[in-house]
C-alpha cells in the first residue's frame, strides 16, 4: 500500500501543472528565457566494477554458458508462469504441459548432467570409501607388509606422484578462489549500506525537490505574462515596425530611387560646369600652343636654311630634321566642339526644386507609421488594466490549482515512510552482518578442510620424496618414508570423509546459483526479464498491462516495466515514465484559449488608417520629369571623346626633344649644333609649360563628359521607373495597407499568444524531462541487481570449487611409502 501511495504521490506532483498538449509555436520575436528548473542532485552510482576477481567472475560465466548455452526461454518462462499450480498439479498429462516438461528438461538438460554427476558423487563416495577401509581393514589394497617389484614400478611411481601433485595444485588454485570470493562477498556486503543509504537519500532528495520544481514552474507563468504586457504597452513601436517593414520592401525602393535621381541631378550639375569650363580653357590654351608651335617650327626651319647645313655629311641630317618639322602642330580641335551651357542652364533650373528634401520627407513620414499606428490604437491601451487583471486573475488559478492537491501533507507522509523504511532496514544491518559472519566463517571451515586434504598431500609428497630408498622394504623403510605413506593415507581418510560433503554443498550452490544466473541477471542485463513481465495478462488474466491496471485500473494504456526503467534509467521525468498524460487532463486549468480571449478580442478592433501618408508629391514627379527634358541626353558624347582620345599634340614633344638633340650631336661643333639645342629646349619647355596642363584639363574633361554619359544612358526610362515604382507605393499605402495591417495584426496577436504556448509547452517539456526525474527508481532496481548478481551470485559461484582427488587402487602402493 505504502508503495502504490508513493506512486500515487509522484502522479499527483506531475498533475499539478502538466502542460497542454498544443505544440509550441515558434514566436516571432523569438523564444522566451525561462530559465533552468531547479534540480536535484543524485549521488547514488549504481554501477559494480568488481576489479581484478573479475576475471574470476568472467571464468564463470564462461563455464556456465558452456553448461547452459540456450537462450533465454521467454516463452516457456511465459506459459509456465500462465499455468496455475493446481492445474500443473491436476492436469500434468495434458499435452500442453508435457510438452513443456520437455522443454525445461531441453533447457536444463546441462545442469540436470551436472547434477547428476554430483549426486553420483555424493552417493558412491562414501561407498568406496567405506570398501577401501573394508579391503585395508582384511590386509589388502596395500595392507600387505611387502611389495612386488615390477619393471615398470619407477614409471607408475612418478605418474602418480605427478598426477596426485596436479591434482593438488589444481585443488589448491580452487581453494585460493574460494577464499577471495568469500572474502570479496564480506567485503561487498559491508558497502550495501552506503548504496542502499545512497539510495534512501536520493529518493529523498527526489521527494523534497519536487515541490520547488513545481512552484518554479508555476511561477514562471510571470514571465510570459509580463513579456505579453510589455509588448501590449509598446504596441505602436512593435507593430508600427512590423507594419512599416511590410510597406517598406515596396516602399523603401521607391524612395530610394527618387533620392538617387536627386543625387544624380546635383552630379550632373557639377559635372557639366567641368565640361564648361574645361571646354573653354582647352579652347584657349590649344590656340595658343598651335601659335607658339608654328613659331619654333618657323625658327628651326631657318636654321636648317643656314648655309653650314650644306656642307658634306651635315646635310643629310638637316634634311632628316626638316621632314619632321610638320610634327609640330596640334592634334586635337575643341574649338569645334558645342559647349552645354544651355543644358546646364535647364539644369540649374530644375534644382531650384529641392528633390532631396522632398524625398527625406517622404522617409520621415513613412517612418513615423509606429507613432501613427500609436495614435490610432488607443482602445488597446485603455484595455491594458482589464488585460493585466485577467492574466494576474490566471496566475492566481494557476497557483491555486497546484495547491488544491495536498502535495505537501503527501509528501510528509512519503518522507516519514522513506524514514521509517530507513530504519526498518538499518535494523537488519546487525542481523546481515551475523549471518554474514556464519556464512564466512563456514566457508573458512570448508575451505580448512580441503586445505588439511592438501596439507597431508604436499606433505605426504615431500617425506615420500625425501625419505624414498629405492632398495628399502615395507619393513625396513625409514621414518620420513612412513611418515609420508601415513599423511597420505591420512588426506585420502579425510577426502572419504568430507568430499561427499563438500560435493553437495557445491552441486546446490551451482545449480540453484548457475539458474539464478541464467534466469535472473543476464535476462535483466539484456531486458529479457522485463518482457516477461510485460508479457499480456500475464500476472493478471483480466489485465493487458499490469502496470497501467495496478496504478490506474486502466490495463489498455501501454504502459510497461521495461518503458518505466529506460525512462528513468535516462533520468527522464516521472510524468513521462508513468505516463500522466494519458489519466490526468488539465487543460481545463491551463488552456490556452482561456489566456488568450480577451487578448484576440482587443485586436479584433484595430483599425489603422494610412490613406494621409504622402511619399512625393506632384511636383516632385515632375521635378523627376523636367530633369529628363533638360537635353543632356542629346549631347554629342563621341565628338567629344574623338577629340579627348586624339591627344594634344601631333608628336610627343619630349621625344621630340630628345630626338633633335641626339641628331644635333651628330654635327660638328659649332653654331649649328647649338642652335639646334637650343630649339630642344625651347620644345621641352612649351611642353611643360603648356601641354602639361591641357593634359590635366582634358583628363577632367574626359571624367566629366564619362559621367554625363553613363547619367544620361536610358534616363527617360529610369525616371520613368522611379515615377511609377512611387506611384505604386502610394497606391499600396493608399488603397491597400489594411491588407497589410490586418495580415500584421494578426500575426502580432499571435505573436502574444506564442508567449502563452511558449510557456505551457516549456511546462510540459520540463515535466517530462526535468520535473521530478526518476533515476532514483532505475537506481533502485540496479541496486538490487548488483547485490544479488554483482555481490552474491558472481561471488558463490567464485567459490565452487572441486575437492576430489586420486587415491590408490589395487594391491600395490603407488609409492613405497605407502601402504
Amino acid at each position: 500500500m505504502m508503495g502504490k501511495a508513493g506512486l500515487l504521490l509522484l502522479m499527483l506532483c506531475g498533475c499539478t501543472v502538466c502542460g497542454s498538449q498544443t505544440s509550441m509555436q515558434e514566436s516571432p520575436q523569438g523564444t522566451l528565457d525561462f530559465g533552468f528548473v531547479p534540480s536535484g542532485v543524485y549521488e547514488t552510482h549504481a554501477y559494480f566494477e568488481p576489479g581484478p576477481i573479475g576475471i574470476l567472475f568472467h571464468l564463470v560465466h564462461s563455464f556456465l554458458y558452456v553448461v547452459q548455452p540456450n537462450p533465454f526461454p521467454h516463452d516457456l518462462v511465459t506459459k509456465v508462469a500462465q499455468k496455475k499450480l493446481r492445474e500443473v498439479k491436476q492436469e500434468y498429462k495434458k499435452p500442453e504441459n508435457i510438452v513443456l516438461t520437455l522443454q525445461a528438461i531441453y533447457y536444463e538438460i546441462g545442469f540436470i548432467v551436472c547434477a547428476s554427476l554430483g549426486v553420483l558423487f555424493v552417493l558412491f563416495m562414501p561407498l568406496v570409501g567405506l570398501c577401501f577401509c573394508m579391503c585395508r581393514c582384511c590386509d589388502n589394497c596395500g595392507g600387505e607388509m611387502h611389495q612386488r617389484q615390477k619393471k615398470n614400478a619407477d614409471c607408475r611411481r612418478g605418474c602418480f606422484v605427478t598426477l596426485l601433485f596436479v591434482t593438488s595444485l589444481i585443488i589448491s588454485a580452487g581453494v585460493l578462489c574460494a577464499y577471495s570470493a568469500n572474502q570479496n562477498l564480506s567485503t561487498q556486503l559491508k558497502g550495501v549500506r552506503k548504496l542502499v543509504n545512497s539510495n534512501f537519500r536520493d529518493l529523498k532528495t527526489f521527494v523534497n525537490s519536487t515541490p520547488a520544481q513545481i512552484e518554479y514552474l508555476a511561477n514562471q507563468y510571470n514571465t510570459a505574462k509580463n513579456k505579453v504586457i510589455s509588448d501590449l504597452d509598446n504596441i505602436g513601436p512593435l507593430l508600427g515596425n512590423r507594419i512599416r517593414a511590410q510597406l517598406g520592401k515596396e516602399v523603401l525602393p521607391a524612395l530610394d530611387g527618387a533620392l538617387s535621381l536627386a543625387g544624380a541631378m546635383r552630379e550632373t550639375k557639377e559635372a557639366l560646369e567641368n565640361v564648361s569650363v574645361s571646354l573653354e580653357v582647352l579652347q584657349e590654351a590649344t590656340n595658343s600652343l598651335q601659335v607658339n608651335l608654328l613659331n619654333e617650327q618657323a625658327r628651326l626651319n631657318n636654321t636648317l636654311n643656314d648655309p653650314a647645313c650644306s656642307a658634306p655629311g651635315v646635310s643629310s641630317t638637316c634634311r632628316d630634321i626638316r621632314k619632321t618639322l610638320s610634327l609640330l602642330s596640334i592634334n586635337a580641335n575643341f574649338s569645334a566642339l558645342p559647349n552645354v551651357d544651355t543644358e546646364l542652364a535647364n539644369v540649374n533650373n530644375v534644382l531650384k526644386t529641392d528633390l532631396s528634401n522632398i524625398v527625406q520627407k517622404g522617409y520621415a513620414t513613412f517612418n513615423d507609421t509606429p507613432d501613427l499606428i500609436k495614435n490610432q490604437t488607443t482602445n488597446i491601451v485603455s484595455a491594458l488594466p482589464r488585460i493585466k487583471s485577467m492574466l494576474d486573475d490566471v496566475g492566481s488559478n494557476i497557483t491555486s490549482f497546484s495547491k488544491q492537491i495536498p502535495v505537501q501533507d503527501t509528501l510528509a507522509n512519503f518522507t516519514l515512510y522513506l524514514s521509517q523504511s530507513q530504519s526498518y532496514v538499518e535494523d537488519y544491518y546487525p542481523v546481515i552482518d551475523k549471518y554474514d559472519f556464519y556464512r564466512w566463517m563456514g566457508c573458512i571451515i570448508v575451505c580448512c578442510m580441503v586445505t588439511l586434504i592438501l596439507t597431508f598431500n604436499f606433505l605426504g609428497l615431500l617425506c615420500g620424496t625425501c625419505g624414498y630408498d629405492k632398495h628399502a622394504s615395507p619393513t625396513t623403510r625409514g621414518f620420513i618414508s612412513n611418515t609420508g605413506g601415513n599423511l597420505l593415507m591420512a588426506g585420502v581418510g579425510f577426502s572419504f570423509l568430507f568430499s561427499w560433503v563438500l560435493m553437495l554443498i557445491v552441486m546446490i550452490a551451482f545449480v540453484v546459483g548457475g539458474n539464478v544466473e541464467k534466469l535472473v541477471c543476464e535476462p535483466f542485463e539484456n531486458r529479457a526479464l522485463f518482457k516477461v513481465l510485460d508479457t499480456p495478462y500475464l500476472i493478471n488474466p483480466y489485465w493487458k498491462n499490469f502496470l497501467p491496471g495496478f496504478l490506474y485500473q486502466n490495463p489498455e494504456i501501454d504502459l510497461t516495466f521495461e518503458k518505466l526503467y529506460s525512462n528513468c534509467k535516462e533520468n527522464k521525468g516521472i510524468y513521462t515514465a508513468l505516463q500522466l498524460d494519458n489519466i490526468f487532463n488539465v487543460s481545463n486549468y491551463l488552456n490556452t484559449s482561456i489566456y488568450t480571449r480577451d487578448v484576440v478580442d482587443v485586436f479584433e478592433f484595430v483599425n489603422v488608417d494610412l490613406s494621409g501618408m504622402v511619399l512625393l508629391d506632384a511636383n516632385a514627379k515632375q521635378n523627376l520629369l523636367n530633369f529628363s527634358d533638360t537635353g543632356i541626353v542629346s549631347i554629342h558624347y563621341d565628338a567629344y571623346l574623338t577629340e579627348i582620345n586624339k591627344g594634344v599634340t601631333k608628336v610627343d614633344l619630349l621625344s621630340f626633344a630628345n630626338d633633335l638633340e641626339a641628331q644635333a650631336d651628330k654635327l660638328p661643333k659649332g653654331a649649328l649644333e647649338n642652335a639646334l639645342k637650343g630649339h630642344a629646349s625651347s620644345i621641352r619647355f612649351i611642353h611643360g609649360q603648356q601641354v602639361v596642363p591641357l593634359e590635366q584639363a582634358m583628363s577632367t574633361l574626359n571624367h566629366s563628359i564619362r559621367l554625363l554619359q553613363r547619367t544620361t544612358f536610358d534616363l527617360p526610362n529610369k525616371v520613368n521607373n522611379v515615377i511609377s515604382a512611387i506611384d505604386a507605393a502610394q497606391n499600396l499605402i493608399t488603397n491597400n495597407a489594411s491588407l497589410i495591417i490586418r495580415q500584421e495584426t494578426k500575426n502580432y496577436m499571435e505573436m502574444m499568444i506564442g508567449y502563452f504556448k511558449q510557456y505551457l509547452d516549456w511546462v510540459k517539456n520540463s515535466m517530462m524531462m526535468e520535473v521530478a526525474a526518476c533515476k532514483p527508481v532505475a537506481n533502485i532496481v540496479d541496486t538490487v541487481e548488483i547485490v544479488t548478481c554483482s555481490f552474491v551470485v558472481d561471488s558463490l559461484s567464485g567459490k565452487l570449487v572441486e575437492d576430489t582427488e586420486p587415491f590408490p587402487k589395487g594391491d600395490q602402493a603407488p609409492v613405497s611409502w605407502t601402504e
